[in-house]
């Protein structure tokens, strides 16, 4: 489970870290004056964006080994990378949240000048009175004209009677009819135009009446508690957010993600546990000094002799020797001693070997070593190894926890020595 979250943790820093550098590299690019201009921007940019990630690693790691001047230049280092970084997400949103809501904003208000037109149209279409179509229409006005009274009256010029009278105010009747079905046409037409390029512009889409809805959303929820918020301090809030998202999750998403597997445990060396020995275990192991003087004649040779050896004795018990400082066992040497048993006959491959050392390590809810960095120390407890059929075999042990396989069982046929 927990390398499932550190994988996990990995790929979403990974994406963030993605995303913010080609967000850096396209703002590093529109600086340059010329297309290599522009390209040496963007690769710096994206440089320093990816030396943002890993200034946290060699931080720590330098804070850790009390090496104070690289922590120093670590973080020198990290707050001009991060906040040029910064700058550029910063550049990048901005550019690109103006340009997305001015091109909506552009595209609502030309929707909103279509349904006026389409609005107008309809309406001038319903004051237009009931009428024929135009080409009955202009039949009648045809067949007017063919009359005798059409050229007496110099084509209604020229009024003189009741007769004539009746005659042109037919014809001039019709004539408005006529144009009443023209001007149809043409309204008709219209609103045909104006709905087709409405539908294109809401193909796919809907048009909304805001340039940035979600800035309009905040602003209005933003005015319950503070009346003067407007839409662009919500849209600056906004683009400063973003921009936020991206450095601090490309920045220490990588440095928390790794932390599932400990790094610094596994690389870092750490000074030993000295355990000191007692004093009356070193007094007892340490060899009593003896004084061998010089004897001299008379009575007192034996006397001088006695009180050397007993000076000697008390002054070696009473003076404490020096602590001896014994370093604690290694995790290859507490799996020998837990799940291996000398076993005169016996052998086991180096895969079997591994897999409960890793199984072992499991329980003590600790991390295995590599496979070559394993063999390498276990080789160091003085276990006899040799090839046997092919694979690297281990004479003389097998296992306590569980049965070795049959083939560990079988007596070793020596090839050859191993390396």
């Amino acid at each position: 489970m927990r390398h499932a979250l550190g994988v996990l943790g990995v790929l979403a820093a990974g994406v963030l870290l993605a995303v913010s550098a080609a967000m850096n590299w396209r703002f590093g690019v529109s600086l340059g004056r010329t297309e290599l201009d522009g390209q040496i921007y963007g690769a710096a940019s994206a440089a320093a964006d990816c030396m943002k990630a890993l200034v946290p690693f060699f931080l720590f790691a330098a804070i850790k080994n009390r090496m104070w001047s690289q922590a120093a230049a670590s973080a020198l280092v990290w707050v001009v990378v991060t906040a040029y970084s910064l700058t550029s997400a910063l550049g990048h949103a901005a550019l690109n949240r103006l340009d997305t809501a001015g091109q909506r904003t552009a595209t609502a208000e030309a929707y909103k000048d279509q349904r006026a037109d389409l609005a107008r149209a309809q309406e001038q279409l319903s004051w237009i009175p009931q009428h024929r179509p135009a080409q009955a229409v202009q039949a009648d006005i045809d067949a007017l004209k063919d009359e005798k009274t059409w050229s007496y009256t110099e084509q209604c010029s020229k009024v003189d009677g009741p007769k004539t009278r009746g005659f042109c105010q037919k014809f001039h009747a019709l004539s408005a009819e006529l144009a009443s079905a023209k001007q149809t046409v043409a309204l008709e037409a219209r609103v045909a135009d104006i709905k087709a390029k409405l539908a294109t512009a809401t193909a796919g889409h809907a048009v909304t009446s805001e340039g940035d809805p979600q800035a309009a959303v905040l602003a209005k929820l933003a005015a319950l508690v503070a009346p003067s918020v407007k839409v662009e301090d919500v849209q600056t809030a906004l683009t400063v957010f973003i921009a936020l998202l991206l450095e601090v999750g490309s920045g220490f998403g990588m440095y928390i993600a790794f932390s599932q597997w400990r790094l610094y445990d596994r690389h870092t060396p750490t000074a030993p546990l000295m355990v000191p020995v007692s004093t009356a275990a070193a007094a007892v192991a340490a060899p009593k000094a003896v004084a061998i003087a010089k004897p001299r004649s008379g009575a007192n040779d034996n006397k001088s002799v006695t009180e050397v050896k007993v000076a000697t004795e008390v002054k070696a018990v009473a003076s404490p020797a020096p602590q001896r400082l014994i370093a604690p066992e290694t995790d290859v040497e507490r799996f020998y001693k837990e799940r291996i048993e000398t076993q005169d006959g016996s052998s086991l491959t180096a895969t079997s070997l591994y897999e409960d050392y890793c199984a072992w390590c499991e329980d003590q809810q600790k991390e295995p070593l590599a496979l070559p960095t394993f063999g390498r120390e276990f080789g160091e407890l003085g276990v006899q190894k040799a090839r046997i059929a092919g694979r690297v075999r281990y004479i003389g042990i097998a296992l306590k926890s569980a049965e070795a396989l049959e083939e560990d069982k079988k007596p070793p046929v020596f090839d050859e020595k191993a390396a």
